[in-house]
């Protein structure tokens, strides 16, 4: 199974700039690429944040973008999305039966879990028990490998402004996934805006930069001071395998030339 990664998209309802890059032409131009790039892709997930504000232009403006994209899409949602307004424009998204956006697809036998912790007014996320005994359903429901989608991190990342509006309050999450984290090959989320890997528990976790904008890494900086980057856009490319998870990043606005390094001479020694 070979898919694409996006998040942090943005977008705004005027189509306009944010923080002086413009939105809706980093995704056009993301797409444009990945396609030229990678047309053997079989799936497109964006972990949230779709939008900056929730507008309804925005959503349209989303639509507009994504159109050309010939795979099947999944999206989830992020803090700075509006639940109602991206069901009404995106109807074809499946909610759990209480009306979060949560839902699941067959990632070539890997379960994918696509999970909801957006919460109405507030910036940080939300899993509550509701949203937990979905998942545990799920998990529960078949003994497949499983990959997990989300847009806040459950764990600590360093940058203490983003710990501080990540997933607060942990236990339902937790409690949905115990005795089945061993079957979690890779945890994918968003929100950070930065290429970030490891491992929590034992759970293997990645994210990416966002389309847009990116959070500078301060690991020293007070709590509430969000400092803002203007790093190069990224996508991720994956390969989920029956021995490995293979992540690529693709920083798709790269414009360096690319040159050929000649044949490796192992008749050369660095002497130690």
């Amino acid at each position: 199974m070979k898919f694409i990664h996006l998040t942090d998209t943005h977008l705004v309802a005027d189509a306009g700039d944010l923080y002086g890059t413009n939105p809706k032409k980093r995704v056009q131009q993301a797409v444009a690429h990945m396609q030229a790039n990678q047309p053997d892709a079989q799936a497109l997930v964006i972990t949230g944040d779709l939008t900056h504000y929730g507008h309804d232009d925005a959503y349209r403006h989303l639509r507009e973008c994504l159109a050309p994209v010939t795979m099947p899409i999944y999206p989830i949602l992020g803090n700075h999305d509006h639940r109602l307004r991206f069901q009404n424009h995106f109807p074809e998204v499946p909610r759990d039966a209480d009306g979060f956006v949560q839902y699941t697809a067959d990632f070539n036998g890997s379960l994918a879990i696509f999970l909801d912790t957006n919460e109405p007014g507030v910036t940080w996320g939300v899993f509550c028990a509701r949203r937990g005994a979905w998942l545990r359903q799920q998990l529960e429901h078949t003994d497949s490998p499983v990959l997990i989608f989300m847009h806040h991190p459950f764990f600590s990342i360093g940058i203490h402004s983003m710990d501080a509006i990540s997933l607060r309050d942990t236990g339902p999450f937790m409690a949905a996934i115990a005795g089945h984290e061993h079957r979690i090959r890779q945890v994918f989320f968003g929100h950070i805006h930065r290429p970030i890997f490891g491992a929590f528990r034992g759970i293997p976790y990645s994210t990416l930069r966002g389309t847009n904008h990116q959070v500078a890494l301060d690991l020293h900086g007070k709590q509430l001071d969000v400092l803002g980057a203007h790093e190069p856009p990224q996508y991720g490319v994956v390969r989920v395998e029956a021995d490995q998870v293979l992540i690529h990043l693709e920083d798709y606005l790269n414009a360096g030339k690319r040159f050929p390094l000649g044949e490796y001479d192992h008749s050369i020694a660095i002497a130690g």
